[in-house]
């Protein structure tokens, strides 16, 4: 009987040369963007930061909300800012959406990314830790990796 030597290739993790990161106004969205930045291959790669805002169904779709455009806007500069640091090729984008998980999976998918990643506040809902609901949709329906930046456990709540 002849045995032969399996052999395994080495599967090389293929850098990541795009990664859509979602920001929403929270302390954890420059985490996720330096994340993001640290992630991203030096050379061709490309960073989209996206602001959405949720728009009512009472509504229009394309509806001016003067007020969260401009804090979006001011969020997207201080992101941009961030990652320039990092010398990143960066888009970023502000849209408005009746479903905030909907429209990442969807950008996502238009635009081909590697990579989404979330920054996720340590929040407690009814006495447990939560989530929230676009990051468990993200999760079950993007076509790609998913990173969760979750902040630190604010101190009062360790021994909670």
């Amino acid at each position: 009987m002849t045995t032969k030597k399996r052999t395994r290739k080495r599967v090389k993790n293929s850098p990541l040369t795009s990664i859509l990161v979602v920001v929403t106004g929270e302390p954890s969205d420059e985490t996720a963007v330096r994340f993001a930045c640290e992630l991203l291959d030096e050379q061709h790669s490309k960073l989209y930061i996206l602001y959405i805002i949720e728009v009512e169904m009472t509504l229009p779709i394309d509806a001016e909300i003067s007020t969260s455009t401009a804090k979006g806007e001011e969020i997207l500069d201080q992101m941009e800012d961030i990652s320039k640091m990092y010398k990143c090729e960066t888009q970023a984008e502000l849209l408005q959406s009746r479903r905030s998980g909907l429209a990442i999976v969807q950008e996502s998918v238009d635009k081909q990314v590697d990579a989404i990643v979330l920054g996720i506040p340590y929040q407690e809902m009814y006495g447990s830790f939560s989530i929230g609901n676009i990051a468990p949709y993200i999760l079950k329906n993007a076509p790609c990796r998913v990173f969760l930046e979750r902040e630190p456990i604010p101190p009062r709540s360790i021994n909670s």
